[in-house]
């Protein structure tokens, strides 16, 4: 606790003094472009990993960067997304995973965590899509090479989630909101975004390319993706004509 008051002091004295301006504009309101959904990992900066000064991001965060779907629950998640789009004019969403995700670890070993942590328990169950496309899709496949399609998979099933709202459903087929899925690697501090017309995880471009199912192509044999296994990157390719 002295630690964060002595930067809750570093904050006040050097940040907020030089940036006065910026401050003043924001007592006003908030006009963030881009949503930023992701992990509630400590290891996961959103403003540091992009460089966005305070207002340019709107983020929701928890474990395992999940968006239930449109009336599976009731939860926060469900109100942040809707208000974010429709009150402040959200044109951007990001999914965005890590390397080495603690939920993901727990979604594969799911019956483990009933009697410890019942309320992780139930809340992993809404990620039960990703953990049977896992399970019927990648039997070969264990350890760490597990874990890395977990959490690819999961960021692209967040992103069939949020298509299932209607105010997300409605943005985009007017072209006013794009849907983007990133990994991003803790260890190197590497981002991924997945390219829906290569059927890849790339080095994010700009602008992104917006994950619409109906733009997407046949994918390209024998092309894998940048930092998944050719095994792993055969699934991504053969579902991704789905999202």
């Amino acid at each position: 606790m002295e630690k964060l008051i002595k930067g809750l002091r570093q904050f006040q004295s050097n940040y907020f003094d030089t940036h006065h301006e910026l401050f003043e504009q924001l007592a006003h309101g908030q006009k963030p472009r881009v949503l930023f959904i992701t992990c509630s990992d400590s290891r996961v900066d959103p403003n540091l990993i992009t460089n966005a000064k305070v207002g340019e991001l709107f983020v929701i965060r928890n474990a395992g960067n999940m968006i239930p779907p449109y009336g599976a629950t009731n939860g926060g998640e469900g109100a942040a997304l809707e208000y974010a789009v429709q009150a402040l004019g959200i044109d951007q969403i990001i999914v965005c995973g890590h390397s080495n995700c603690g939920a993901m670890k727990g979604l594969l070993k799911l019956d483990k965590l009933r009697e410890e942590m019942p309320l992780v328990y139930d809340w992993l169950l809404q990620a039960e899509a990703t953990r049977r496309l896992v399970k019927e899709n990648y039997s070969t496949l264990s350890g760490e090479e597990l874990l890395n399609i977990t959490i690819a998979e999961n960021v692209l099933t967040q992103i069939e989630n949020l298509r299932t709202y209607p105010v997300i459903h409605s943005k985009i087929r007017q072209g006013k909101l794009s849907l983007n899925a990133w990994v991003y690697q803790i260890d190197t501090g590497s981002v991924f975004a997945y390219d829906a017309t290569r059927h890849e995880y790339v080095a994010p471009a700009s602008p992104l390319q917006p994950l619409d199912p109906e733009e997407l192509l046949p994918p390209s044999p024998g092309h894998p993706a940048s930092w998944l296994s050719p095994e792993q990157a055969d699934r991504i390719y053969r579902g991704s004509s789905t999202y």
